[in-house]
């Protein structure tokens, strides 16, 4: 029977790694928060897809009864929390963990913060509308800038729980918008400038994320942008790398 990978994350990058995966004769148990990063899975025979938030003792019970050959971790880099408790679920079971990397951001002229709080603290000091291109996990930190229900417009996923608890904290309907990305420059610099940003918020989200064209967006409407810098700097692999150590791992070495 082919080998079982467990693979965490709705990103881009996780559905790239699941295909390569099924490509290299693996079978993948692909673990998503929500049934919206479920749908944007292409089925595939060899693929199964859960859509649940896993706790560390549920995840740990699964790595128990489906005892994959390890834990690959491909979910977005700000979602920290997920890959601790992967971490210490593959820890608990015995199972190799594997990181798959995303690259951080070149250098650029750019305003780094720590967090979302102070991202609202330097936003506060301000005027002028702002664009928000961070999701809906942090909208409330931004409710601190004045006037906030009118400067600041914002994208997030087209789901309604996303939607909801925008409008819940006061944001205008007009400046929400709802699309699935990644975005490509042009698409991004119609959308700040439809907005009148002056100031755009994001994460580093590196290449993957398309980091660099709203960066780049941000120069040609002339607006500042800010980015939300990682928590800390994560160690990991390719997908290349990583196959090629699950591949000696599969035969035993």
């Amino acid at each position: 029977m082919k080998k079982l990978v467990y693979l965490l994350g709705g990103t881009s990058e996780a559905r790239a790694l699941a295909a390569a995966l099924m490509d290299e004769g693996y079978r993948v148990l692909l673990s998503v928060a929500t049934g919206y990063g479920a749908a944007l899975m292409e089925k595939r025979e060899g693929l199964e897809v859960l859509a649940a938030k896993l706790d560390l003792a549920a995840m740990i019970k699964l790595l128990k009864e489906r005892r994959p050959l390890a834990v690959a971790d491909a979910t977005h880099p700000y979602a920290t929390e997920v890959t601790a408790t992967a971490k210490a679920a593959a820890a608990a079971v015995g199972l190799p963990y594997f990181r798959l990397l995303r690259p951080e951001a070149a250098g650029g002229d750019y305003i780094t913060v720590a967090d979302f709080a102070e991202a609202a603290e330097l936003l506060e000091q301000t005027e002028g509308p702002i664009f928000l291109t961070t999701g809906s996990k942090d909208l409330a930190a931004f409710t601190a800038v004045k006037d906030y229900c009118e400067r600041i417009a914002l994208r997030i996923l087209p789901m309604a729980e996303s939607l909801n608890k925008a409008l819940a904290l006061g944001y205008a309907p007009a400046n929400i918008v709802c699309m699935q990305g990644p975005f490509d420059e042009d698409l991004d610099a119609a959308t700040f400038a439809k907005y009148g940003a002056r100031y755009v918020v994001t994460k580093d989200s590196g290449e993957a994320g398309g980091f660099s064209a709203k960066a780049r967006a941000a120069v040609r409407v002339g607006a500042q942008l800010i980015v939300i810098g990682r928590k800390e700097r994560e160690e990991g692999s390719s997908v290349s790398e990583l196959l090629a150590r699950l591949k000696t791992l599969s035969r035993g070495e």
